[in-house]
């Protein structure tokens, strides 16, 4: 039986005979330098114009003081826990930006610098944290998925979503958010191996934060690097310094055109540090040392990227200024928002599940009902 016989609908044959085509060098994609000087590298040009320079400064400098606040928040007791990206908007921003407005991204809980990007309202992120509600933003309007708690699952979501677009013929590449930790679930896995095997257009954006929580990379993986990984899938593997917004912007752009044009899903390595707790729930000097952080905080994205600007002439004192003023309304507006904002009825958990609901869930609604109204005082 030929191989054609048993492909499925919609599979092509291996696009590449040499695995070594799929390869990433082991060096990051790097265009600004830790000093902010900036450096052409083949095969990444950059196509930004000055509003799109600062546009992206913008975006981090908005996500570094939502991020604060959301911390902030969290502490005087308003959310319920709180994962934040300090150290890590350039992955964000960077690549949230390469996609144009047809594509939709699936994001894990420590996306904010992407959602704002797709002009997702923070707080709606952070009435998730406060568990006001599942989710409070449509992902149809900014096409942009809800937060996913379980690690990895978002990468199966979108997946599908790709290969369902692929089949109606829709326009739009599919962007997947998540961590180094993600690469050693399952369902990351099958996400990457589907994607290949039936060409999906989309992209799985990993930003190495460096931990799983509290496991380092070295412990997670024998692979030289998670971008390797993506020869055994038979996709292309890019890595990029993720503390480099251009870098980040650049890769993840070229994944994305590549996968526009049909030439299927790739996975891009943004190598970038998360400089706060895994959330609010850790204690990271359990784990890392102050040496380790502050060399990190050393090669800070924004600084870097602020330096370049400034010394091209880009970015001026005046919008600066504005743009912090900008930040500071936006966290002021968090907190009117969030604090002490009222939770839904827990009833409508049960709601938009059945079509025609089993004599065990009236049960469990009428369990409910009764510790409901035992709390408020009634008659239980």
């Amino acid at each position: 039986m030929s191989d054609d016989a048993v492909r499925p609908q919609g599979v092509s044959p291996n696009t590449s005979d040499d695995p070594a085509e799929l390869l990433p060098p082991l060096e990051p994609v790097q265009l600004l330098d830790d000093d902010g000087a900036l450096h052409d590298v083949s095969g990444f040009p950059l196509d930004l114009k000055d509003a799109d320079h600062r546009e992206l400064y913008r975006y981090m400098v908005l996500s570094r003081r939502a991020d604060k606040q959301s911390i902030n928040l969290q502490r005087q007791g308003q959310l319920g826990v709180y994962a934040s990206l300090l150290g890590q908007e350039a992955a964000q921003v960077g690549s949230a930006y390469a996609l144009d407005a047809q594509d939709w991204a699936f994001p894990s809980y420590r996306e904010m610098g992407a959602a704002l990007v797709r002009g997702v309202p923070p707080e709606a992120i952070l009435h998730t944290f406060r568990g006001t509600w599942l989710g409070d933003h449509d992902p149809h309007e900014h096409r942009f998925g809800l937060l996913s708690i379980p690690i990895g699952t978002q990468a199966l979501h979108a997946a599908g979503f790709a290969m369902g677009a692929k089949f109606d013929g829709a326009d739009l590449v599919v962007a997947s958010y998540f961590g180094d930790g993600a690469t050693s679930e399952g369902d990351a896995h099958e996400a990457l191996n589907f994607a290949a095997v039936f060409e999906a257009p989309c992209v799985f954006l990993v930003q190495n934060n460096q931990y799983a929580i509290s496991v380092p990379l070295s412990q997670q993986t024998k692979a030289p690097t998670i971008a390797h990984k993506a020869v055994g899938y038979g996709m292309p593997g890019y890595r990029c310094d993720g503390n480099d917004v251009l870098a980040t912007y650049a890769v993840m752009r070229r994944a994305v055109d590549r996968a526009r044009q049909g030439e299927g899903p790739a996975l891009v390595e943004a190598v970038t540090y998360r400089m706060e707790a895994h959330t609010t729930a850790d204690d990271p000097t359990r784990y890392r040392s102050d040496d380790e952080l502050a060399e990190w905080q050393r090669r800070d994205p924004i600084a870097r990227y602020q330096s370049f600007l400034e010394r091209e002439g880009i970015l001026d004192a005046a919008t600066r200024e504005e743009i912090d003023a900008e930040a500071d309304a936006l966290a002021h507006r968090l907190r009117e928002n969030v604090y002490d904002a009222p939770h839904g009825d827990p009833r409508e958990l049960f709601e938009h599940v059945y079509v025609h609901p089993p004599g065990t869930y009236a049960e469990q609604r009428a369990l409910l009902d009764r510790e409901l109204t035992s709390r408020e005082g009634g008659d239980a």
